[in-house]
């Protein structure tokens, strides 16, 4: 096995985000790649977003896209405990250490007195930081804020000297910042919570995380991430920083606004099959040297490498999902189909609990025809209304028109006639009746078709009508037939 180990730490402070789920994704592909393993761990120190619910969606949405874990929440593993709260005696104990060492110090600044701060920097020209204020205090100054009341925080101590860190990022190569840019940086907030940057270090470095890959939003955060590393003599992790995901208008994929559905739950319950998404969100800031599109999910872990993965944004092309969802859609099993489409067709009222093998034979025929047109199976029972609602006709004015035209009546009567003395009724032996009908009468092909498609189904287009007739049955095909000639008369 190897060493590597990387991690997917996600806060329960909401439904899972498209872009998260990426990262858990590549993350995932990494780890199977190199035969290493990947630990789930929750960063739940937000106390006043950070839910159970939330935590178990999450849980949910993986488990739906197949991303398993090695270690961490629900699993247990040596590195443990995975949840953040969990770990605040932890935080405490290495914040105690920098605070012995004289590389961390309370500060007991108001937030007024911090705005203050930034004003006058920001009326001189400067850039708007702490001013250290907290950083030489005297014994008399600490006590006089504890009498006041003051909870303190406690900042990290940024070296005097400016001097160049240096990330080197396995998908952008060098990455270079200046400590000049820093303040001394919050690492425990008031409420006796750390900050993220400084759980985050230490969680990574006790649970042994070799390499964190992540969104290139965290860029920023890496150079204080590093010098708490420094300073507490901890191992480096390799970084590497994932491109943003932009939506069609090439502006950053954001949470839920009322036109974009970003949170995954909302493409499980939409109907998108698990490994269409898998395997569009791969290719989200990621190909194939071979530019293959479909892949399973081992053709994927063959092909990925994390430095492969392209520095500038991914767009979020819905129509290439719902292509690609479409095609896994009709190249899946037809039973596993049926029972996912079963759900949507109960909330349309279509079926109820109970469905017999009779009639769920007869779905399966229904739905078989009906996938050919969706994208996703939400929009199945929309495909599907013909074969369960009654007969209506767009346009009842120009179905009589159509029912009127010449040789219309004869075509009716022989298709009733040919498929009465069929020995086998199904779709193969139906279409060879329209073959026949094709050479032997003495009409066009378009006669045939069209009117009988309106008479049977109401519309000027749709399923290929030997499945149509199949699904519908001889006896109601006769009726509508029938009817529609009587439409005439």
């Amino acid at each position: 096995m190897s060493g590597m180990r990387l991690r997917f730490p996600p806060s329960p402070t909401g439904k899972i985000h498209i872009g998260n789920m990426r990262t858990a994704l590549f993350n995932w592909l990494w780890a199977r790649k190199n035969k290493g393993k990947l630990v789930l761990r929750i960063e739940d120190t937000d106390l006043e977003r950070s839910t159970k619910e939330f935590e178990e969606i999450i849980l949910k949405e993986m488990k739906w896209l197949g991303l398993d874990v090695n270690e961490g929440v629900g699993i247990g593993g040596d590195y443990g405990p995975y949840r953040q709260s969990e770990r605040i005696d932890i935080y405490q104990k290495y914040a105690e250490k920098l605070l012995e060492e004289g590389k961390a110090y309370y500060c007991y600044c108001l937030p007024e007195e911090l705005d203050k701060m930034r004003e006058e920097a920001a009326s001189k020209g400067e850039m708007p930081r702490y001013n250290q204020h907290c950083r030489t205090l005297s014994a008399e100054d600490v006590e006089k804020y504890k009498k006041e009341g003051r909870n303190p925080v406690i900042r990290f101590k940024v070296p005097d000297e400016d001097r160049e860190i240096i990330i080197d990022d396995i998908i952008r190569g060098k990455i270079s910042f200046n400590t000049s840019v820093l303040d001394d940086f919050i690492i425990y907030k008031s409420d006796g919570m750390p900050t993220y940057n400084f759980a985050v270090v230490i969680d990574d470095a006790l649970m042994k995380i070799s390499q964190v890959i992540r969104g290139e939003d965290h860029i920023s955060n890496t150079p204080k991430q590093l010098l708490i590393y420094e300073a507490l003599g901890f191992d480096l992790p390799r970084f590497a920083h994932l491109p943003l995901i932009l939506d069609e208008n090439k502006a950053k994929l954001k949470k839920r606004s009322d036109s974009d559905a970003v949170y995954i739950g909302e493409y499980r319950e939409n109907g998108y099959l698990p490994e269409a998404l898998f395997n569009f969100l791969s290719l989200l800031g990621w190909s194939a040297k071979d530019d293959q599109e479909i892949m399973s999910r081992e053709e994927i872990i063959s092909h990925f490498d994390i430095a492969d993965v392209n520095k500038s944004p991914a767009v979020f092309d819905v129509e290439k999902l719902n292509w690609m969802n479409g095609k896994y859609i009709r190249e899946a099993d037809l039973d596993r189909i049926v029972e996912l489409s079963i759900p949507y067709l109960k909330d349309a009222g279509y079926i109820s609990d109970d469905v017999s093998d009779e009639k769920y034979e007869w779905i399966k025929r229904v739905i078989e025809v009906s996938r050919n047109k969706v994208d996703y199976l939400s929009q199945i029972p929309y495909e599907a209304e013909l074969f369960f609602k009654e007969l209506e006709f767009a346009d009842k004015k120009e179905a009589v028109e159509e029912f009127k035209g010449e040789n219309v009546e004869l075509v009716f009567t022989t298709l009733k006639e040919k498929l009465r003395e069929l020995e086998e009724f199904n779709p193969d032996s139906i279409n060879k009746i329209f073959n026949i009908m094709r050479k032997n009468l003495p009409v066009k092909a378009r006669t045939i078709y069209h009117p009988t498609r309106v008479a049977l189904t109401g519309l000027n287009s749709g399923p290929e009508l030997n499945h149509v007739i199949y699904i519908l049955g001889l006896d109601e095909v006769e009726k509508r037939l029938d009817s529609a000639l009587e439409m005439v008369n």
